[in-house]
């Protein structure tokens, strides 16, 4: 029932793609035309917009499809491990600016989400926006203490609009995955199911104000990024009330230009501060385009960043981020086969990919583009073009590295802008190995070790039955291991055989956990000689469990 209820508006979908030349996007490679039949009952593209590049065409068809499709355009430019460079361009640039709604409808959503009266929650309120966009429009207002704030609200009915958008896409996604010849990489429902992820996450604005609170409280005090700040009393899931900040759009060169900016100092921080955010906090403003960046006009020997709309933020799994990081400084170095390893170590590539064909293809994308000077070359242009390389050998990434990938590029494009000079290798690789080294050096190894401490502790007074009935079991040959392979099998008949080397380990292991737990102790444990007994404990704990670890194993 609610597919055929949305056909009026598919048909006028298909209308809309036909009057811009949007079927070719279906054709295969091959040359082979898709669709005949309802190409031939359909008008085509006039002259001029047949003449226009294909993602032009097609950023003029959402925007007249209305504000939800451009919100859909805007999301699908993340995807550029899908879309062809050209179109990603275009869609990027897709403005999200709607005509206001009411004011009227804004005051009384606001009353009814906070459950009072505006003149109670606000000194003033004003009716006219000062942006509007799909989701939701921003007002003007003043707390009673006097601070300047700005009250972000949802669109009226936006919910149900989208919820039937999605309909139309999933419709449309089972006629892409029929007849598009490359369906099974575009993979079209799980690109719908990302969609809607992405627009019901910006449909709860307290979430967007969480991610304002945690992006506020990683840099609080920076001279590199400013972010507003969140007033919870004035908030809710269709309500965000945050600070007013005033600032100068990133991409008005004029205007930095006239406030006496430093702009290459400015651009450098702006790269700075992704790697900061990717790699030190694991949480990065994932839409950082120019709309969404000011600068702060008062500080001009030492700028700053204002950041704005908080709704689409990344994380990476802590092992992605690891990779990836690693694979950077590999890429830094030059180091093809490294990141080749890293890309097969990290469950990237399939295991069959050989180690030497990926080496030699990853070498191909590179060499050319080291023959410029490094301030020439685009770290994020690089990235886009290992991923298409690594496509070809059944590349799987994740979305947030797809999101991470976009907003490199956003950050590049935004410190280019403001210094076309900029040396984006000589400003990323001092902060990425600052910061990696900060997060695996000795002092976070210890901090993650301490952390660790109270679940050790917790356990302790369990370790001494465990491990006394493991230690029995091993010794009575209680200790076994059932697996179906006969290899597997024989692998086990080998370990039954070592058994007083795998008590050793066992002990080893036991003593020097016990020993880091004695050092955690209030009072200091006794010393003989120079060096407390835990230590020794420790010590000795290890040197048998290596030398257990040395003894030949029967075969």
């Amino acid at each position: 029932m609610t597919r055929l209820r949305a056909v009026p508006r598919l048909l006028r979908i298909v209308l809309v793609a036909a009057r811009h030349g949007l079927f070719e996007l279906a054709d295969g490679r091959d040359g082979r035309r898709r669709l005949p039949w309802l190409r031939r009952l359909l008008p085509g593209p006039s002259a001029a917009i047949a003449q226009l590049p294909r993602g032009e065409r097609l950023a003029l068809a959402l925007t007249e499809l209305g504000p939800i499709f451009v919100k859909f355009g805007q999301i699908l430019s993340t995807r550029r491990d899908l879309l062809p460079a050209d179109i990603a361009d275009e869609l990027t640039a897709l403005q999200d600016r709607v005509a206001p709604f009411p004011g009227a409808l804004a005051r009384a959503a606001v009353e009814r989400e906070l459950g009072r009266p505006v003149t109670a929650l606000f000194a003033s309120f004003d009716e006219t926006p000062l942006a509007s966009a799909s989701i939701a429009q921003v007002h003007p207002a003043n707390l009673p203490d006097g601070r300047s704030v700005v009250v972000k609200v949802l669109r009226p009915d936006v919910a149900p609009r989208i919820a039937r958008d999605i309909d139309l896409l999933r419709a449309l996604a089972d006629v892409a995955a029929r007849h598009h010849p490359n369906a099974d990489k575009i993979r079209p429902h799980e690109v719908v199911d990302e969609i809607e992820t992405t627009l019901v996450n910006e449909l709860d604005l307290q979430r967007e104000g969480a991610n304002a609170s945690l992006l506020r409280r990683n840099f609080a005090g920076s001279d590199d990024l400013y972010v507003p700040e969140v007033h919870w009393s004035h908030s809710s899931a269709g309500v965000l009330t945050l600070e007013r900040v005033s600032g100068i759009p990133v991409d008005d060169l004029a205007a930095l230009d006239a406030a006496g900016i430093d702009r290459r100092r400015l651009a450098a921080k702006g790269v700075e501060l992704f790697y900061t955010q990717v790699f030190r906090d694991n949480f990065f403003h994932a839409d950082a385009h120019a709309g969404n960046i000011w600068v702060d006009a008062a500080r001009r020997e030492n700028p700053r960043f204002i950041a704005l709309d908080f709704g689409i933020m990344g994380t990476l799994p802590e092992a992605d981020q690891y990779w990836l990081a690693e694979n950077f400084i590999a890429l830094f170095n030059q180091d093809y086969r490294r990141i080749a390893e890293l890309h097969l170590r990290a469950g990237w590539m399939p295991g069959h990919v050989r180690l030497d064909e990926l080496e030699s293809a990853v070498r191909t994308v590179c060499e050319p583009y080291f023959t410029r000077p490094l301030s020439e070359i685009s770290l994020a242009e690089v990235t886009v073009k290992l991923f298409q390389t690594a496509r070809r050998y059944e590349l799987v990434l994740q979305p947030q590295l797809i999101l991470l990938q976009k907003t490199l590029l956003n950050i590049e494009g935004v410190g280019r802008l403001l210094d076309p000079g900029i040396d984006i290798w000589a400003t990323a690789k001092p902060v990425l190995e600052r910061i990696w080294r900060r997060r695996h050096g000795p002092r976070a190894l210890l901090a993650r070790l301490r952390r660790r401490v109270p679940e050790w502790l917790a356990a302790a007074p369990d370790m001494p039955g465990l491990t006394h009935r493991l230690l029995e079991q091993a010794t009575s040959g209680g200790l076994e291991l059932r697996l179906a392979s006969a290899d597997l099998k024989r692998l086990a008949g080998a370990a039954r055989g070592d058994r007083r080397s795998a008590v050793w380990r066992m002990l080893g292991a036991a003593l020097t956990v016990a020993a880091a737990l004695l050092f955690t102790l209030p009072e200091p444990p006794a010393r003989i000689g120079d060096v407390s007994w835990p230590a020794w404990a420790a010590l000795f704990g290890a040197i048998g469990a290596f030398v257990a670890a040395l003894r030949p194993t029967d075969t």
